[in-house]
């Protein structure tokens, strides 16, 4: 046999070992009875910071990478053209209140106006019984009264128009007031920046997009199970991960969702047989104690392995068991 046919076989059985080792390697693993087990990919959820009202963009802080706090302001718009409505909005404040206060004074005289009316003409009224006036006075005493009620009604529906002006000024205050607060932006949850979106200076209209934010305390892997494993799983079974880049890290889970019906096979999900079509889609959920202590190691888009107990008195082997 010649060197160069001996070096083409090495060759072939270099191939074929490594070929063999590398479906070694991607085998399903050996569980005992009562796990299940699938793969996917570490899904954090995924929130908009938004503006509520249109206008230039002042100031964004956050950069992509950056941590945020709940409360903390993120952005702010320019808010001068507001500024400016709501100090003329607290002006006719003002203005409707002191116009309160007059109608309340006309009332006040209407009221002093009937009273004096009504003595008027309870003493005509006696002094024509006793024959000392004529009753053309009693008549203009009564026309006085009547007149005197108008005005007292006519001053109450000035009281009742100036309070509803106030409340009005004052409404039209607090809602500019709330739009002024709304130029202010603040992130909703504490989370990592995924996309920075915008930039200062921009004019953007209301509902526009700043940042997306990834909540690092409510990550998930989706897996798919076929109907014989998936039947057993219920919300709250223990689960495991094990994550591609951290082997040696076993990630604390239980599950969170059962599909309550089936779908065909994803192409991307490995299955123990081929004969299986029909598959549950199961969410399993990372422990937000073990995130709380572990959460900057994990990032969404990990790949890896969930396993899930779907027999309570089943073991958990010794690399799924928690260190």
């Amino acid at each position: 046999m010649s060197t160069k046919s001996k070096i083409v076989i090495a060759l072939v059985l270099v191939a074929a070992l490594g070929a063999a080792f590398a479906i070694w390697q991607m085998r399903a693993p050996e569980l005992p009875q009562g796990l299940a087990f699938g793969n996917g990919r570490l899904e954090a959820t995924e929130v908009d910071v938004a503006t509520k009202v249109g206008g230039r963009l002042a100031s964004l802080v956050p950069h992509e990478g950056d941590e945020v706090s709940q409360g903390q302001t993120v952005a702010t718009l320019d808010a001068d053209d507001l500024s400016a409505q709501w100090r003329a909005a607290q002006a006719q404040v003002r203005q409707a209140q002191q116009a309160t206060r007059a109608a309340q004074a006309g009332v006040s005289k209407a009221e002093s106006d009937m009273a004096l009316a009504r003595i008027t003409l309870q003493r005509s009224q006696e002094l024509v019984q006793k024959g000392f006036v004529s009753g053309a006075t009693l008549d203009r005493d009564h026309n006085t009264q009547q007149g005197a009620m108008a005005g007292l009604s006519a001053a109450r529906m000035q009281v009742a128009e100036a309070e509803a002006a106030t409340q009005a000024a004052i409404a039209r205050g607090e809602g500019l007031s709330a739009t002024l607060n709304d130029t202010s932006i603040k992130a909703p949850i504490s989370a990592r920046v995924l996309y920075r979106l915008a930039e200062p200076g921009e004019v953007l209209a209301a509902g526009s997009k700043l940042l997306t934010l990834l909540n690092m305390s409510d990550v998930s892997m989706t897996i798919f199970l076929p109907a014989a494993e998936a039947g057993k799983v219920v919300i709250g079974s223990p689960a495991r991960i094990l994550l591609d880049a951290l082997p040696d890290q076993v990630l604390p889970a239980s599950v969170s969702f059962v599909a309550p019906r089936a779908q065909f096979t994803p192409k991307e999900v490995e299955t123990r047989s081929e004969r299986e079509k029909l598959m549950f889609r199961v969410k399993v959920k990372v422990d937000t104690t073990w995130l709380a202590q572990h959460g900057q190691i994990t990032k969404g888009g990990m790949p890896g392995m969930a396993y899930v107990q779907t027999d309570p008195q089943a073991p958990w082997p010794k690399n799924l068991q928690l260190r």
